[in-house]
């Protein structure tokens, strides 16, 4: 018969809190009645024990009244003292005869038999006697061996209470040694129940907790299935729906950007087109002042374009519509060509770039490679006062590339430290006299890097200024799956 899991998160839990429970409850009850039962034999053999040992005692000192009540009537010959003796002989039989009823083996039977017998042949002595007489006394004499079968009927009696007494114990050795292996079989069966309906739940929980996890690291591309109780399931739902909003209100941000972007670039280009035929004297030479404000806007039009595709490098990796396009190039001149787009800002601002790159030829993506640099040297001219510097250092390590980019400006607070990287974090501190950014630039470099498998991080060192430091491998994941590819053509 299948199995029907129960539809709600509290049936599951109350089944499971049954199944675990009843066997634990059955074991509880059958030890409480095999101990009920060890506490009756124990109260039984108590209670044999003290009648059977009062009784032999008895029977002793009645057997001791019998003799001396006889030896007075044979030498007083007192009528009184004969209806004594019947009154004695009356205990004597109901003695031996309680002794009979709890002492039921045949060597107890054997020896009530005989001591009947003696003190009946008594009683018929002292019944025909009228007082002193040969025949009384000589039976007062043979009633003295009475005794013998008397001692005998109490070593009986304590050898039988002893005997229970062992068998109490070995029952109770045993009964101890069942519920020993009953708990410990009922152990591993409990641990297999608690087992089962923990990862009942835990299944369920656990893809609630990794949706929760995507949601938050902002990854909307895997639909959200919760399969377990109907609570739960219903929770899975919301999650999904949660996530369709999200992934759509991600994709209409992305639009809007790209959107935007694009219109911006157009103007941007006759703006920054304008600019160069000033300069170049397309419309007539232009005196110190005017080239100055021409080479005022050629430079902030080139800060506007930059920032312009940093949004639509973001919007493009946002929605996963670009890859890598691997290719081979030196670092150096790569490194050489974005210092060079750069170089009038750097001029202006009187900062020395000291340049410490190998000529080593690297696979990776150019156009990527390039952004990451060109944002990463961009932000060093930013916070770099006047007449600083800014390092820039690259080098092959062992299957990885690692590239330093260190500035002499301010560094960056331990408040900015953790969110640099998060996309349109601007940070805490102002920036006066600056244009300030978007807030993306370090948020592209960082996808970027990843992209390539790498890692970029802040590097705590002598520097007063930022140091930061990209781990690249020597060739992306991307590039080896490719070559794999082709191999297996």
């Amino acid at each position: 018969m299948q199995f029907r899991r129960p539809k709600s998160l509290s049936g599951l839990l109350l089944i499971g809190f049954a199944l675990v429970s009843i066997p634990l409850l059955l074991a509880v009850v059958h030890a409480t009645i095999q101990m009920r039962q060890l506490t009756r034999q124990s109260e039984e053999l108590v209670r044999y024990s003290v009648a059977a040992t009062r009784h032999s005692q008895e029977l002793y000192q009645q057997a001791n009244a019998l003799q001396r009540t006889a030896g007075l009537y044979q030498l007083m010959a007192d009528e009184n003292l004969k209806t004594d003796f019947s009154t004695d002989h009356a205990k004597f039989l109901t003695t031996i005869t309680d002794l009979d009823r709890i002492q039921t083996d045949a060597a107890t039977h054997r020896l009530s038999d005989l001591i009947r017998n003696t003190e009946q042949q008594l009683l018929e002595a002292v019944t025909a006697s009228n007082g002193a007489s040969p025949a009384l006394a000589d039976q007062i004499d043979r009633f003295v061996a009475v005794y013998e079968p008397i001692d005998a009927l109490g070593r009986t009696v304590h050898a039988s209470v002893d005997a229970r007494l062992t068998d109490l114990q070995v029952t109770a050795e045993r009964t101890q040694l069942r519920l020993y292996w009953q708990a410990a079989a009922l152990a591993p069966v409990t641990l297999v129940i608690v087992l089962v309906f923990v990862n009942l739940l835990a299944r369920p929980i656990r893809q609630i907790d990794q949706a929760i996890s995507e949601l938050g690291r902002g990854t909307f591309s895997r639909p959200i299935a919760v399969h377990g109780p109907s609570d739960l399931e219903r929770l899975g739902r919301q999650l999904e729906w949660l996530r369709s909003r999200l992934l759509d209100l991600a994709q209409e941000k992305n639009r809007f950007l790209r959107h935007m972007s694009h219109e911006l670039k157009t103007p941007l280009a006759n703006i920054r087109e304008g600019t160069e035929l000033l300069i170049e004297g397309a419309v007539g030479d232009l005196d110190a002042n005017q080239r100055e404000v021409a080479s005022i806007l050629r430079e902030n039009g080139i800060k506007l374009q930059r920032l312009i595709e940093n949004l639509l490098s973001y919007s493009a990796w946002q929605s996963k519509s670009v890859g890598l396009d691997l290719s081979q190039f030196s670092l150096r001149s790569l490194v050489s060509a974005v210092i060079s787009a750069q170089q009038l800002t750097l001029v202006a601002n009187r900062i020395h770039v000291d340049l410490e790159v190998d000529d080593i030829q690297v696979t990776a993506d150019r156009g990527k490679l390039r952004l990451i640099l060109d944002n990463l040297l961009s932000n060093a001219v930013k916070f770099t006062p006047r007449e600083g510097k800014i390092s820039i250092h690259g080098h092959a390590g062992q299957d990885q590339l690692v590239i330093d980019l260190i500035d002499s400006g301010p560094g960056i607070a331990a408040e900015d430290r953790k969110h640099i990287f998060e996309a349109f974090y601007t940070g805490t501190g102002g920036q006066s006299g600056k244009l300030k950014g978007t807030g993306i630039g370090l948020s592209v470099v960082m996808e970027f890097v990843q992209a390539h498998g790498g890692t970029i991080e802040l590097v705590d060192g002598p520097h007063t200024g930022a140091h930061f430091r990209i781990w690249l491998p020597a060739r992306p994941a991307t590039a080896i799956d490719g070559s794999k590819d082709e191999a297996e053509a």
